[in-house]
C-alpha cells in the first residue's frame, strides 16, 4: 500500500498533465490512492482534465486550496491526507516509467530500516525519445550524506519516501526552490537512511525556462541563505560553505546560455 502525492498550479499545462497521470495510472504496480493538490485556483481547462480523470479513476483525491501556498507547504497540505505511510513523489509536467513503483517498493520491502528511495533520472526535451542527459546519484547511504554537502542528493520528482520519518523531521517547509534539499538534509541530520536506485525510473522534462529560473541576483541570494543554513546547522564546514557559495554564485549569474551548457556539459557528466 503507497500514496502518490502531486501538486498542481495554474500555470500547468494540459498535455504535460494528462501524460504524467497516465503514466501513474499505467504502472506495473498501482498505487493505494492519488493525492493531487490544486494549489489555488486553477484554468477551466486544468480542471477539466482533473475531474475527467477522478471520474475515471477513483482513487484520485483532489485537495483543492483557495490561493497558491507554493510548492512546500501545499505538498505539506497533501502529506496530511496522505493515509499510507509509503509515499511516491510525482510532478505534473513529467513522466514515470512503468516499473517505477515495483522497483521502489522492493527496496522499502527487503530493506526495512530505509527511509527514503530515490533513483536516477532521464532529462528529456520535446519528447522524452529526446533525452539530453542522465542526472545519476550515489546508491548508497554514506555516499548520499557526503554528496549532500556538495549538491542535492535525491532526485524530488522520483522519490519514495517513509511519511512518518518526513513528519520526524519537520516535513516540508517554506524556502523557495530549495524545500526538497531542506527536508533531506533535516532528515539526514534527524538519522533517516538513504537509497537511490542505480537506474533511471522518470522521464524529467527539460526546458530552456529552467535556467532562467535557476539565474540571477534572486536566485543567488536564496541559495547564499540556504547554504547559509546548512553552514549554522554544523551540517557543512565553513570551507565547504565558501566553495558551495563561490562556485554557485559564478554559476547564477552566467548567461542563461552559458548555464545551459555547464549543466548539461559539466553537472552531467
Amino acid at each position: 500500500m503507497f500514496s502518490v502525492l502531486l501538486s498542481v498550479y495554474i500555470k500547468e499545462q494540459t498535455t504535460y498533465l494528462r501524460e504524467s497521470l497516465n503514466s501513474i495510472f499505467n504502472q506495473t504496480l498501482l498505487p493505494t490512492e492519488v493525492i493531487l493538490v490544486k494549489d489555488g485556483p486553477l484554468t477551466n481547462e486544468l480542471n477539466q482534465v482533473i475531474e475527467e480523470y477522478s471520474l475515471k479513476y477513483p482513487i484520485l483525491k483532489l485537495i483543492p486550496l483557495s490561493k497558491n501556498q507554493g510548492l512546500g507547504k501545499a505538498l505539506n497540505e497533501g502529506l496530511k491526507h496522505c493515509s499510507c505511510e509509503l509515499v511516491a513523489r510525482m510532478d505534473t509536467d513529467d513522466i514515470a516509467k512503468p516499473t517505477r513503483f515495483e522497483r521502489q517498493i522492493a527496496i522499502f520491502e527487503n530493506h526495512p530500516k530505509i527511509d527514503v528511495v530515490g533513483a536516477w533520472i532521464d532529462e528529456f526535451e520535446g519528447s522524452p525519445n529526446n533525452i539530453i542527459s542522465t542526472r545519476k546519484l550515489p546508491e548508497n547511504h554514506a555516499d548520499i550524506y557526503t554528496f549532500a554537502k556538495k549538491r542535492c542528493p535525491i532526485n524530488h520528482p522520483v522519490v519514495m519516501f517513509r511519511k512518518s520519518a518526513v513528519i520526524a523531521a519537520g516535513g516540508y517547509q517554506h524556502f523557495p526552490l530549495f524545500e526538497d534539499y531542506d527536508l533531506w538534509i533535516r532528515m539526514l541530520r534527524n538519522g533517516a537512511r538513504f537509497y537511490n536506485i542505480p537506474e533511471s525510473l522518470l522521464f524529467f522534462r527539460f526546458s530552456p525556462d529552467m535556467f532562467k529560473r535557476r539565474g540571477g541576483w534572486k536566485y543567488a541570494k536564496d541559495e547564499f541563505r540556504f547554504q547559509k543554513k546548512l553552514f549554522r546547522s554544523k551540517f557543512i564546514s565553513i570551507f565547504c560553505f565558501i566553495r558551495n557559495v563561490s562556485v554557485r554564485f559564478i554559476s547564477r549569474m552566467l548567461p542563461n546560455n552559458l548555464r545551459s551548457i555547464l549543466y548539461k556539459k559539466v553537472l552531467r557528466s
